[in-house]
């Protein structure tokens, strides 16, 4: 493998160094510079009858990544190694072999920005288009083609994409079919019109087109005989408001009739509604979103499903979250046929009242004894609140209904209940070595709309809590403590998490963590799976053995989510960078 990234690194080198000899920069005896990562993952698998861990042939897997990038002046040039001996258990199939599966040259000043092959974008909220990278979830859809930006003036910028996007990985990069051309420019008044440059009020512009082309087919539908179009629009406005502390961002976006897998290839236009508000000082804050998706699946190729080729992206209603029980068990994942939600969260830092010692009454007793709640350091409390249904549809019947499928009514929720999550956090420093946090979370989980489980169809509710406990025990020494439990009647019953880990600074790290099913309704599944893991750290590298079972379910990133058998066995991973 090191031969092989040296020789890709020296093919893409050479022509670098000569392109940038010519439009580097004026420093001639700059010879340019190389920096990268590299990450990889390998696991070994072995049989469990108890969790039903699935071993394959080659009883271990390998993925692995490495980035080579060279600068030089306002030119750079990198390319992506790829290597899957075969690929992880849940990680998309497809993806196999050794190769190049990423390369880009890129030449920009203040003005241009000029980038062949490979690259990534996102317009807006991601909604009419967004190109990007989830390595640990396989997602990559990374446009393949030419990307100009220009800048003609200051506060306007004007940006075009034409290409394909990548699909497979077998030993080479593999585009889909489809063909994406895009056009996007924003204006900043502010900067535009000097006058504004200094007002309180800060107001940007944007707006996008959006163009997929596919060679055109047929469907038939019981005695239709249907022509899908082989250019399908989207275009979109979008508007971002600064006002001192407050921000507003508001998106709409519209598709044209785009019959594909998703939808059942019925020709009812997409839509898509997507609003923020936030405002924030030193101690408080709130954020509010909301959205309405409808029809909004956008692919460079109709006929795929799951996380093939979308040229957009939806965001999700809900909060990110990261400990293990709310993360893994029953994330929400956004529905891309239609979907309308909100979201709110507010967030405050209670501190110490003023209180004179010499006072006495009852107003007095009531201050010192809040002063003991939030403590010297003060107490951080956060509260989020996600909401999301279905849209309110009608259904048509007939001709009508095979060929348009439905009619929106309004922009509000429809009758079916996709997800409520509450969650409310409470955090406090008790002293420089010792701090704590504790997370309740009420949830309303529909698992039909998202099927994270075969065990249960239908609305499931549940209570989460969590205590989280962070002990520095000396210069070097730390301890951070994690205390989870899951109370549901529905589906496998409830679950508790415990996990301890230790550092030892600057290098090493051990953990140990154990996930028990221990409401389980059947008494042979109430299983532990148990995991540890222990590390080194050396400045940017980071390597990691790991062993033990996990359990098989869901792992998500911001609403895009995919499954995750269950395993027995070591892992080891490594992550690097210069």
């Amino acid at each position: 493998m090191k031969r092989i990234l040296l020789s890709s690194l020296l093919a893409l080198c050479l022509p670098a160094a000569v392109f940038a000899q010519l439009f580097g920069g004026n420093n001639d005896n700059d010879p340019g510079k190389v920096t990268g990562n590299v990450s990889l993952i390998w696991q070994s698998y072995a049989e469990d009858s108890l969790i039903g861990a699935q071993v394959p042939p080659e009883k271990s897997a390998l993925n692995a990544w490495a980035n080579l990038i060279y600068t030089r002046g306002n030119f750079s040039a990198g390319l992506r190694y790829e290597s899957y001996q075969n690929a992880l258990l849940g990680y998309p199939g497809r993806f196999k072999g050794n190769g190049i599966g990423y390369r880009f040259a890129r030449y920009r000043t203040d003005k241009y920005d000029v980038t062949i092959g490979n690259f990534y974008d996102q317009f807006g909220s991601g909604i009419p288009f967004r190109s990007y990278e989830e390595r640990y979830l396989g997602v990559d859809n990374a446009m393949d083609g030419i990307r100009v930006v220009f800048r003609p003036i200051n506060g306007v910028q004007l940006k075009g994409i034409y290409g394909s996007q990548r699909l497979d990985f077998d030993s080479r990069l593999i585009n889909g079919p489809g063909i994406v051309r895009a056009a996007d420019a924003e204006i900043n008044l502010n900067q535009v019109f000097e006058d504004l440059a200094e007002k309180k009020l800060q107001v940007t512009f944007g707006g996008s087109f959006i163009s997929r082309f596919q060679e055109g087919s047929t469907i038939e539908k019981d005695t239709l005989i249907l022509e899908v179009p082989e250019n399908v629009g989207t275009y979109s406005g979008r508007i971002n408001v600064f006002y001192g502390s407050l921000n507003f961002f508001g998106e709409y976006t519209r598709k044209l009739n785009d019959p594909n897998a998703d939808n059942d290839y019925i020709y009812h236009p997409g839509e898509g509604i997507f609003a923020n508000l936030s405002w924030s000082k030193p101690g408080f804050g709130f954020n509010l979103n909301g959205k309405m998706v409808d029809n909004m699946s956008f692919r460079s190729d109709r006929d795929l499903l799951l996380l093939d080729v979308p040229i957009n992206f939806i965001p999700a209603v809900t909060k990110v979250h990261t400990y293990n029980l709310a993360a893994t068990l029953y994330p929400y994942a956004t529905v891309l046929d239609g979907e309308s939600g909100f979201s709110a969260e507010v967030f405050k830092k209670l501190k110490q009242v003023e209180v004179d010692d010499q006072a006495r009454g009852l107003g007095t007793f009531f201050k010192r004894a809040y002063n003991a709640l939030v403590g010297k350091y003060g107490t951080n409390l956060t509260v989020n609140f996600a909401a999301a249904n279905n849209i309110d549809t009608t259904g048509f019947t007939g001709i009508e209904g095979q060929v348009m499928g439905y009619r929106r009514n309004s922009l509000g929720f429809g009758d079916e209940k996709f997800v409520r999550d509450l969650n409310v956090e409470v955090s406090r420093k008790f002293s420089k070595n010792f701090k704590a946090k504790y997370t309740y979370y009420y949830l309303e989980f529909n698992t039909n709309v998202t099927p994270v489980t075969i065990d249960f169809k239908g609305l499931l509710y549940g209570d989460i809590h969590v205590l989280e406990l962070q002990n520095r025990l000396s210069k070097h020494h730390s301890l951070r403590t994690e205390v989870q439990a899951l109370f549901t009647d529905q589906d496998n019953g409830d679950w508790g998490t415990l996990l301890f880990e230790y550092s030892f600074s600057p290098h090493w790290f051990f953990s140990v963590m154990d996930q028990w099913n221990f409401g389980n309704p059947n008494p042979n599944e109430r299983v532990h799976y148990l995991y540890g893991t222990v590390g080194y750290i050396d400045g940017p590298h980071r390597l990691a053995l790991g062993y033990g079972k996990r359990r098989e379910g869901i792992f998500c990133v911001g609403g895009v989510c995919r499954a995750v058998p269950a395993s027995n066995g070591f892992e080891i991973t490594f992550t690097s960078s210069f």
